[in-house]
């Protein structure tokens, strides 16, 4: 008993010597009025004003360690967040506080997540696990692993938008048919890349809503003859007056006939409004890269368009059936995609480039699902424009100007499924938006040694 009592004793008093703090581990508070004289000089509060003390230069303590935002152990490479860790940076983010966790006795550490922590490394998970929590960790990892990191749109130059691309990749015809296209998925949390079939999307997703661009394009190309050239009707103004491309432009003349097509003002690039004779009746406007005709013209219509007035193609949505429709839930808007969706950036920095505006169009039924949705995915990157106008404020008719460049905050649109884009065009500026600058090009890189098929006929990208 005696001997119990005794080592009990020495117990509680190793114990008390080890809650004894060496040092003290934070500063002292801000200096108070009575303690600053007049030269603005900390002084002791109980030192008189006059006197002349000596102060020591405040110095970190020797314990202060600054260390990377992860609480368990490094990811092998060096680059990725443990799960443990950004559950704890998840919390701290929420709770607008920084965490400070002792590992080593009375070191303390900022836990402030490193550029090279890239995202949430899974890989210490079983396969059924990992399915359970990636589709969770997907929609936090932007919130705990860099919460503050942006990439600044306005800083970027064009050239950055530059990739290499053998001329044999740009797929000429459509696949025969459309769900038989290939698609590859990428995991932004985890930096996994799958290869599959676009009938196998489903299998991919995890009851996200999602949401297409209904749009139907027009018959807009228009032959004219004296000088020979095309009209591209882009957008109906009102009635029978319209806005559209007209060449050659240097010698054509405002007032003048051509054909079905009166030319009315030069509006400048080549942009003219004009009166056009009846309904589009011309070809159907396929893009300049595409060189074999189109046996089909319907092939450049997505199965769901419904609304007229598009001058080429949502072409995400070109792989989808019927019957792959009905294994998703789906919503619609609309967006009428002209100039801007695609004419390329000719400035040198991305923040130079003008958007001149599109036609949009969303029912207050399917915005109110929209905005309710756990998850959204957004079918090509008009949906995208289209939802994130809206959900920065945008009414649900208008025009939208908004130009997504890397360091955007995306804010209703949690996966995106797109077409590979081309080089130093707004449509990949999106994706580098919404994957990163540098997994863009990665994936890129990868979907050429793959040999993916590129552009409007080519084959799609998931990024989840």
């Amino acid at each position: 008993m005696l001997a119990d009592a005794v080592q009990g004793r020495a117990a509680l008093l190793l114990l008390d010597a080890r809650l004894d703090a060496g040092e003290p581990l934070v500063n002292a508070a801000p200096p108070g009025g009575d303690e600053v004289d007049e030269q603005r000089k900390v002084v002791d509060a109980r030192v008189a004003l006059r006197e002349q003390i000596g102060l020591d230069a405040l110095e970190p303590a020797e314990e202060l360690v600054h260390q990377a935002a992860h609480l368990g152990e490094v990811a092998g490479d060096r680059q990725h967040l443990c799960t443990e860790a950004v559950l704890h940076r998840v919390a701290d983010a929420c709770g607008k506080r920084r965490l400070e966790l002792g590992r080593r006795g009375s070191e303390r550490f900022d836990l402030v997540a490193r550029p090279l922590e890239r995202r949430i490394d899974l890989s210490g998970l079983d396969a059924a696990c990992r399915g359970l929590v990636e589709p969770r960790f997907r929609a936090c990892d932007c919130l705990g692993v860099h919460p503050e990191r942006r990439y600044r749109g306005d800083r970027m130059d064009v050239s950055e938008l530059d990739y290499d691309l053998p001329p044999e990749l740009i797929a000429q015809q459509p696949a025969a048919r459309r769900d038989e296209s290939r698609l590859l998925v990428y995991g932004r949390s985890t930096g996994a890349v799958r290869h599959r079939r676009f009938s196998e999307l489903p299998d991919e997703l995890g009851g996200e809503l999602v949401v297409v661009n209904d749009t139907k394009v027009v018959p807009a190309r228009i032959p004219i003859s004296s000088p020979r050239g095309e009209v591209l009707l882009l957008e109906r103004v009102d009635g029978d007056i319209w806005e559209g491309l007209a060449r050659p432009t240097r010698r054509l003349k405002p007032g003048r006939r051509y054909g079905p097509v009166e030319l009315l003002e030069h509006l400048g690039e080549g942009r003219w409004r004009l009166r056009l004779d009846g309904e589009p009746a011309g070809a159907t406007p396929l893009p300049p890269y595409i060189t074999a005709p189109l046996a089909d013209p319907g092939r450049y219509q997505t199965v769901y368009a419904r609304d007229p007035g598009s001058a080429a193609a949502p072409t995400a949505g070109l792989h989808f059936t019927p019957e792959l429709l009905e294994r998703l839930d789906v919503e619609r808007v609309t967006l009428h995609v002209g100039l801007d969706t695609f004419r390329p950036v000719s400035e040198e920095r991305l923040d130079e480039h003008v958007i001149h505006g599109e036609r949009y169009e969303v029912s207050a039924n399917a915005w109110e699902r929209i905005r309710a949705a756990e998850r959204v995915l957004a079918v090509g990157t008009t949906t995208v424009r289209t939802l994130e106008t809206l959900a920065n404020g945008g009414a649900l008719t208008g025009r939208t100007e908004l130009f997504i460049t890397p360091g955007f905050e995306f804010k209703r649109v949690d996966a995106l499924l797109t077409n590979f884009h081309l080089p130093r065009s707004t449509l990949l500026a999106l994706v580098m938006a919404f994957a990163g600058v540098e997994e863009t090009r990665r994936l890129y890189r990868l979907a050429v040694e793959e040999r993916y098929r590129f552009y409007s006929f080519g084959d799609a990208m998931l990024l989840l």
